[in-house]
């Protein structure tokens, strides 16, 4: 990876760290499967109106969309919503990246050079440490629920590596439409009309101004930019490369909710989130030795969607 690729890494995390806070603002107004369904179909409406398909298969598409949109925001937002706390979901969620580099040996037959998984495995280490001390604040069901959004996380970038998009935000916009459906019904289902209607009482109070902030923030800079950075990287390089720059989000989620919520953080925590930072510029090739990029033994079939004429 460049220098320019792998500062672009790093805004990712610090876009997705700050994430956490936009999402619990919004959690305080709206019901979490509502505000799942709300935050994509926001960005989907524009999208299918003023954007091309991306020309991708459409499988992967869906995985993309089924992984990465609805499976994890299904269960981050609903642990949040259960009392996880904004700091410990922000690290619990970066199991993504192990996930991810194990799909991507294992599926598509990604080799690892030493230093990536020395790299990850340090990076594991920091995130162990800050979990650790952190794991007493939250109960076992949310910490589990977060776990599975981040297996989820992990699907959709092998769906998005799998994709090869010739324009990465063109995938990560059609992304955003595949959750909309199946959020609205499950949010129908679990929390009913009445609760839905009730969101949207009191909007012009501080909560629900603050709520609204949330939600533009997570759409603009959460999904377009950030999401629209991570499919780019995801679009060049190996998932093993990429995938450890998101274990750098629970260090700015830790400190943003320290700071801004008053979450506690301790020395432990922050040599441990410093750890975390020396083992993904190992795995990124930053310390030397790694300009090398790792390869796929086999490349990833290059099969495209027909194009627009075509269909």
């Amino acid at each position: 990876m460049t220098t320019r690729e792998r500062l672009l890494g790093l805004l990712v995390a610090v876009l997705w760290g700050l994430n956490f806070l936009a999402i619990h603002l919004s959690l305080e107004q709206f019901p979490p499967f509502f505000l799942v369904a709300l935050r994509f179909a926001l960005l989907a409406v524009p999208t299918i109106l003023l954007v091309p398909r991306p020309d991708v298969p459409l499988r992967w598409l869906l995985g993309y969309g089924l992984g990465f949109g609805t499976l994890q925001f299904l269960f981050l937002y609903w642990a949040m919503a259960a009392g996880m706390p904004t700091g410990l979901a922000s690290l619990v969620l970066q199991a993504s990246a192990p996930f991810t580099v194990l799909l991507g040996a294992t599926l598509l037959r990604e080799r690892l050079d030493r230093a990536q998984v020395l790299g990850i495995l340090l990076a594991v280490a920091g995130l162990t440490v800050i979990g650790a001390q952190q794991l007493g604040t939250a109960a076992l069901g949310p910490f589990l629920l977060t776990l599975l959004g981040a297996l989820g996380w992990a699907l959709g970038n092998v769906s998005s590596r799998l994709a090869r998009p010739s324009k990465p935000l063109h995938l990560t916009l059609w992304m955003s439409v595949v959750p909309v459906l199946p959020m609205l019904a499950t949010s129908l289902w679990v929390e009913g009309p009445d609760r839905i209607a009730q969101s949207f009482v009191g909007l012009e109070t501080p909560t629900g101004l603050l709520a609204i902030a949330g939600l533009a923030y997570t759409i603009l800079l959460g999904t377009v930019v950030g999401s629209g950075l991570w499919t780019w990287l995801l679009s060049r390089h190996p998932a093993a490369r990429v995938a450890p720059f998101s274990m750098l989000v629970p260090v700015v989620g830790l400190l943003t909710a320290w700071v801004v919520l008053g979450e506690t953080l301790t020395a432990v925590e922050i040599a441990g989130a410093g750890v975390v930072v020396a083992g993904v510029l190992l795995g990124s090739g930053a310390l030397g030795g790694g300009s090398r990029a790792a390869r796929p033994v086999a490349e990833p079939p290059t099969e495209r969607a027909p194009s627009r004429a075509a269909r």
